[in-house]
């Protein structure tokens, strides 16, 4: 039986949650394009990890906010792998700061980065999927549906990725392409440890299950969206959080 060849490109997969995005589709049978902007070293432990699964990796260097970038790195699957069938936009960016002191340029940083590159590769991978379908998966946030003091303007990019990927499910399912986004949690990575002396011990806590996340947890709904097994899931949030957004603000103590 001839092997069905499934491409995938991962943005800002160098580490962390795109690195475990990465191997989690290769271990569901995926060849993977590892997008990086600036760490390449990073970028090859990832594909160098994909290869180890036994699948092809292809390091594709691009800034995801800069147009010229994203249509040369999209131009380069089309030659080196033929077309594509998965895109997770996962590269982003954050700056902690109130509304009252965010500077413009970081402001123009992270909406960049996180909502302009989130559509510029929505943008070309819908034409390349067009003809085949495919699917699209962006990677959003708790603050999708809590606010997060203090990083406004990593809020807006991703209450504007949930809004986005409603509309493109709505004008791309005709084209069976299917989009849905991934909202982590307090997840523990190299960016989230630098938040916290303790991380772990400052949103393990407050989490239902009683643990911060690990980029496997999300990596693993991920591979489950992209799968066949989702293939009627499309313009969905899904959280991965352990309930942590899920739970009120509630004073009194839950008793046995």
């Amino acid at each position: 039986m001839t092997e069905i060849i499934k491409i995938a490109l991962v943005t800002g997969a160098s580490k962390g949650i795109g690195r475990g995005i990465a191997y989690a589709l290769a271990r569901q049978g995926w060849d993977v394009a590892v997008n990086y902007c600036r760490d390449e070293a990073g970028a090859r432990e990832t594909a160098d990890g994909v290869m180890r699964h036994g699948r092809r990796a292809w390091l594709l260097q691009a800034d995801v906010a800069n147009s010229d970038h994203v249509r040369s790195m999209f131009n380069e699957i089309k030659t080196h792998c033929g077309g594509l069938d998965l895109l997770v936009n996962n590269a982003g960016v954050q700056t902690f700061s109130s509304l009252l002191n965010l500077r413009e340029e970081d402001w123009d940083r992270v909406i960049n980065t996180n909502l302009k590159g989130c559509f510029l590769c929505m943008q070309q991978a819908a034409w390349m999927m067009k003809d085949r379908g495919g699917s699209i998966i962006n990677i959003g946030s708790g603050c999708n549906k809590v606010p997060f003091p203090n990083l406004v303007d990593y809020s807006a990019s991703k209450g504007g990725i949930e809004n986005l990927t409603k509309v493109a499910a709505v004008e791309l399912g005709r084209y069976r392409i299917r989009v849905n986004c991934v909202a982590p949690g307090a997840i523990e990575i190299e960016r989230t440890k630098n938040e916290s002396t303790d991380y772990a011990g400052t949103w393990g806590p407050l989490t239902p299950l009683a643990r911060v996340g690990e980029p496997s947890d999300v990596a693993n709904m991920v591979a489950f969206l992209a799968s066949d097994a989702a293939e009627f899931t499309t313009g969905q949030t899904i959280f991965v959080d352990g309930g942590l957004f899920s739970k009120p603000q509630w004073p009194y103590e839950i008793q046995e």
